[in-house]
């Protein structure tokens, strides 16, 4: 029993379940080594909860609820404001998420900036960084950022009084996790602080009307650290993504309750801070070599938007007993499968080859339709034989060989028209019209080898 009238109880950073003791597994989801312990006040809520009895709101019927226009804010950063549907939602909450050292402060304290050059009053609020350190970051940017208040806080209520008291209409807090409420025990960053932390910010944001941004961690395993109700309470949660080593960041939207989803942004980062990348598909083929074996361009559907990717496959003897798989931006077990049906279906001989294949530009593959490319690339490796280089491929590959159609062609092939295709790869049954594109329609993969690699 822990001290200060509360007590101890475990719940799992996934599912959020509740446990009265602590086991290597968890009950509700069955994931293993996720349950945390945390101190529950037995005061906590009881304030919130008053009030919620007192304000009790009648239902209404759907049909006469007034239906009105969402009102957005524009940061003024395109492709930020994209992803989000359109701008900024008062009173909306979104969690920004991205592994260290990727751009996330920067991106926000640029928004923070261009929202206060339109008169819309904003509060930043930095529990990892002094106010000297983020003038530090602020004198870098291209835009001016001296009209922003900066607050160096880590306790929620000071953060509330504060924004009150500015009457500040957008709120951003990084980072959730190094954040706490007083109503809790435990240190800043447990399961219990971050749920009772975001809640309470949750709250503020639809009371009071301001938009709150959050900022969160990664774990090791790319999802957000904390529990998996921060992800649920939330409006909007955006993943900045990017190599570090790389110019180019991705901001995915994989919730957005104003927009759709799966939407991406593009940005190139420079020594001035974030510049919207304003033509994403010709960014990601920038500095292709045709000419070259192993190399095969695929069209995306990142939400609305198609966007072309180069695929890389580089096919070797292996110099060891078992040779190499290495994936970069391709899930190492579809490609294993695509190895597999290659093998068995071309009659190619991978088992004695390493493979590495490669996306370009920090892109990961997450829908099948890139499954054709990467055959091309894979065969055209082996072979040595480059491909045409004005030539799209687009089709997923089944167990059988057999290349199958995949959706949202017409948008694909508009964008690849655009960039100067002149011939696409796919499955002979898609019926589908491209003016301007030789569409080249294939059954299998060894009619495609015979095609491209003869």
């Amino acid at each position: 029993m822990a001290k200060g009238g509360t007590r101890s109880v475990f719940r799992c950073t996934d599912c959020g379940a509740e446990q009265p003791k602590w086991g290597g597994r968890c009950e509700a989801c069955g994931a293993w080594n996720t349950l945390v312990e945390e101190a529950v006040g037995r005061n906590v809520g009881k304030m919130e909860r008053g009030k919620a009895l007192l304000s009790n709101v009648p239902p209404v019927r759907l049909s006469d609820v007034a239906g009105s226009k969402v009102e957005r804010w524009r940061t003024g950063l395109r492709e930020f404001d994209f992803v989000l549907g359109g701008g900024i939602v008062p009173g909306s909450v979104v969690l920004v998420g991205g592994e260290p050292g990727i751009g996330k402060s920067t991106l926000l304290l640029q928004c923070a900036a261009r929202l206060e050059q339109t008169g819309i009053a904003t509060l930043y609020v930095s529990g990892e960084e002094s106010p000297d350190q983020v003038r530090l970051r602020a004198d870098r940017l291209t835009v001016d950022a001296g009209a922003v208040h900066v607050l160096g806080e880590t306790r929620v209520e000071a953060m509330l009084h504060h924004a009150r008291a500015l009457g500040s209409r957008v709120v951003f807090v990084d980072s959730i996790q190094t954040t706490y409420t007083e109503e809790l025990e435990g240190a800043p960053g447990n399961v219990g602080q971050v749920r009772e932390s975001a809640a309470r910010l949750m709250r503020f944001a639809k009371e009071a009307g301001p938009a709150v941004l959050l900022v969160g961690h990664v774990t090791k395993g790319g999802g957000i650290a904390g529990p998996k109700t921060l992800e649920h309470i939330v409006d909007t949660v955006l993943y900045f993504e990017g190599e570090s080593t790389l110019d180019h960041r991705i901001l995915r939207a994989v919730k957005n309750r104003f927009g759709s989803v799966d939407e991406i942004g593009v940005f190139a980062m420079t020594s001035a801070g974030l510049e919207p990348v304003a033509d994403p598909a010709a960014a990601f083929l920038a500095g292709r070599a045709t000419g070259v074996s192993g190399s095969a361009v695929t069209a995306l559907m990142e939400g609305t938007r198609p966007v072309l990717v180069e695929i890389q496959a580089l096919a070797s003897r292996a110099g060891f007993g078992t040779p190499q798989r290495v994936a970069t931006g391709l899930d190492h077990r579809r490609l294993a499968v695509l190895l597999a049906v290659l093998e068995r279906r071309g009659g190619l001989p991978f088992a004695e080859l390493d493979v590495f294949v490669n996306v370009t530009g920090g892109v990961r593959l997450l829908e099948p339709s890139s499954d054709l490319a990467v055959t091309a690339a894979l065969v055209s490796s082996v072979r040595d034989r480059p491909l045409p280089a004005d030539a799209l491929f687009l089709g997923e590959v089944g167990l059988g060989g057999e290349v199958r159609p995949v959706a949202g062609v017409e948008r694909r092939l508009g964008e690849a028209t655009r960039q100067g295709f002149r011939r696409v790869f796919l499955s002979a049954r898609s019926r589908v019209s491209a003016p301007g594109l030789d569409v080249v329609g294939v059954d299998g993969i060894d009619e495609l080898a015979r095609r491209v690699a003869a």
